[in-house]
């Protein structure tokens, strides 16, 4: 099969494809085929993952009630213990292209699983909720270890904008039309449309290998090895840098997690203080909260592309990955400080907008990057851990804190001061994070050159 790029790409003439996307990040010639279509693989699995997640709230709330979210992170942590170490024996025995093929094909076979006991009548709100948390962290990082197996860091600096960009788009049109068409399906059937989509993924990927081993020998072999014996756990043990960003991961998420659930409570106060907190206002508190947060999200998803789109690969090129890292602490830092000192719904809210808007463009972008000037078995193993089980580690410790707090009678500034006292343990894990990245990244690029 020939160069898609055609002769224009053979002769280091860029295409009328790769001339357009640099307006996002500089893009050179031949790179354009494979950064689309990387970026399209993380389009279908974020599409898949909105319409999930439209589902999921649909079942746990008529099935379940609010209570068991604060629960699932433990739950799902307790999982991943098993799921990534058994995740790691699988990628040690079979090539690149076999795990993706296995990993997705296995998550769409739970989909069919999940939407046959459903028409049966059974009872699955709670066990989906927990396996969809599983689902996103597990199959959105194993196709950004593609994207980090594939390019070298230098190519990664400049094109991971535009794979991130996929991502982006993705869950706008996931979350978009997911709403619309739960309406018409119901949840069942809509499960059966996330699971053809997720399916598209493999054929995807495998256009992606087959590609990239016509185009180097080398990395057509490399490939094909399956990964050593180590698994993601042990990795991160004996790895400095693999345990730095193991940490941040923890530390960001616990962030995150307790910001979310700052907003939540002060918009919660704002609907009673506008409506009462009687029964018979109850239609009236919902309205507000639910256009509240599909105001909130919409801005977000917009703010969070243009900056994808526009900023972030500039970002990261002027500033470097371990440089572009620090701007969500600092942001960070500063919304919170905020709402301490003005502890009300309008600043919480732009806090946390910005707050969500770096942490979808940038701050993903530069955390996939850091992965860059590692092993392969990194790549897959230790990333997995990382993504998964750390992250997801991150929320329980959050909801320590809530609960902690709740008994405490903390009110809404407090856990902003938490917060901020965590975003200056974010910089200074970075602080550490950031030099190694750098260092690690001149090594592998000389190695490349």
């Amino acid at each position: 099969m020939s160069e898609p790029t055609g002769e224009r790409a053979r002769e280091g003439q860029p295409t009328l494809v790769e001339k357009a996307l640099r307006v996002i990040t500089d893009v050179r010639p031949g790179e354009g085929m494979t950064v689309l279509l990387l970026a399209l693989n993380l389009f279908l699995v974020l599409t898949a993952y909105y319409m999930l997640k439209t589902i999921r709230e649909a079942l746990i709330l008529t099935e379940g009630g609010a209570a068991v979210k604060t629960y699932s992170s433990a739950g799902q942590a307790l999982l991943l213990l098993g799921l990534v170490p058994a995740f790691g024996v699988l990628a040690s025995r079979v090539k690149r292209v076999l795990l993706l093929r296995a990993v997705t094909l296995f998550f769409v076979a739970n989909i069919v699983l999940f939407f046959m006991a459903g028409v049966a009548r059974i009872h699955v709100g709670v066990p989906f909720f927990i396996w969809v948390g599983i689902f996103n962290v597990m199959i959105v990082a194993q196709y950004w270890a593609l994207a980090n197996d594939i390019y070298t860091p230098d190519q990664g600096k400049r094109l991971f904008a535009i794979v991130g960009l996929g991502s982006n788009i993705g869950a706008w049109l996931g979350a978009l039309y997911a709403s619309r068409l739960i309406r018409q399906l119901g949840p069942y059937r809509l499960m059966l449309v996330a699971a053809g989509v997720l399916g598209c993924c493999v054929v995807v990927a495998e256009v992606i290998n087959r590609r990239e081993a016509e185009r180097s020998r080398a990395k057509a072999e490399e490939g094909e090895k399956p990964l050593g014996k180590e698994g993601g756990f042990e990795l991160i043990r004996k790895d400095r840098y693999l345990l730095l960003i193991a940490v941040l991961i923890v530390v960001l998420n616990v962030v995150n997690t307790t910001g979310e659930y700052i907003l939540g409570k002060l918009v919660v106060a704002e609907s009673v203080a506008r409506f009462g907190a009687d029964e018979a206002s109850l239609d009236a508190r919902q309205k507000f909260i639910g256009g509240f947060y599909g105001d909130f999200f919409s801005l977000v998803n917009l703010a969070s592309f243009l900056l994808q789109m526009f900023a972030v690969s500039r970002i990261i090129r002027v500033l470097g990955v371990g440089g572009a890292m620090f701007v969500h602490p600092v942001v960070a830092f500063l919304g919170y400080l905020s709402v301490w000192r003005w502890p009300g719904l309008p600043v919480a809210r732009i806090c946390k907008t910005l707050d969500n808007t770096i942490d979808y463009s940038l701050g993903k972008t530069a955390q996939q990057a850091l992965w860059l000037p590692t092993s392969r078995e990194a790549k897959y193993k230790a990333k997995q851990a990382v993504d998964a089980f750390f992250m997801r580690a991150g929320d329980v410790i959050s909801a320590g804190l809530v609960f902690l707090g709740e008994r405490l009678a903390f009110a809404a500034p407090t856990f902003a001061v938490v917060n901020v006292g965590l975003a200056v343990v974010w910089a200074l894990i970075l602080s550490r994070l950031a030099p190694e990245n750098r260092r690690r990244m001149e090594e592998a690029a000389a190695r490349a050159a």
